[in-house]
C-alpha cells in the first residue's frame, strides 16, 4: 500500500514538473500582467512593512531588556 501511494505521488511530481509555470501565464493578456505585478508589489510593502514592525518590537523589547540589566548591575555596584 505504502508502494502504491509512493508511485502515486512521485507520478504526481513527475507530471507537475513537466509543465512549466512560466507556460502557463504566457497566455494572459497585457492586462491582467499589469493587475498580478500591481498585487504582488502590494503584498510585498505588506511583508515589509510587518517585518519592519517586528524588527521595531524586537529592537524596544532588546533596548527595554538592557535598561533594565543596567538598573540591576547599578544597584550591586552600591
Amino acid at each position: 500500500m505504502k508502494r502504491v501511494a509512493a508511485f502515486l505521488l512521485l507520478f504526481a511530481l513527475s507530471v507537475a514538473v513537466s509543465i512549466p509555470a512560466h507556460a502557463q501565464r504566457e497566455n494572459r493578456s497585457i492586462g491582467e500582467n499589469a493587475i498580478e505585478a500591481k498585487r504582488a508589489a502590494k503584498q510585498q510593502q505588506k511583508y515589509t512593512k510587518k517585518m519592519a514592525k517586528k524588527q521595531r518590537k524586537a529592537m524596544k523589547k532588546y533596548q527595554k531588556a538592557q535598561k533594565k540589566a543596567s538598573k540591576r548591575s547599578q544597584r550591586r555596584h552600591r
